[in-house]
């Protein structure tokens, strides 16, 4: 019993081995998670889309501000765009991350 015990820890921690692409999409990503504007753009974008225009009003920033967060998040497709004539409308592209985002507000809220 304890050898099929052995075997099947042996057998997860071969399918835990993480390949370096892998790992720099995790980092990158919660690079990306670390940064106050960005959580600030994600947690908006979580219940509707809106034009770069209107995260920077909703959200007190300059329009340059959030143009430059919103290239390096969809970099990483944790946010996608429409065009709807010359304006862009970004939303949410990673449901997996926003459910991470929401429940680490959920945790931090508790403290």
């Amino acid at each position: 019993m304890k050898q099929d015990f052995e075997k099947e820890e042996d057998h997860f921690e071969a399918e835990r081995q993480l390949d370096e692409e892998t790992l720099f999409v995790v980092s990158q990503t919660f690079k990306a998670l670390s940064d106050p504007t960005r959580i600030r753009i994600l947690n908006l974008l979580c219940s509707a889309e809106h034009s770069v225009n209107g995260i920077a009003e909703k959200l007190d920033l300059s329009q340059s501000t959030v143009s430059h967060q919103l290239r390096f998040l969809k970099q990483l497709r944790l946010v996608k765009y429409r065009r709807a004539g010359t304006t862009l409308y970004y939303s949410k592209d990673d449901d997996h991350i926003m459910n991470l985002l929401t429940q680490a507000i959920e945790h931090a809220a508790h403290h």
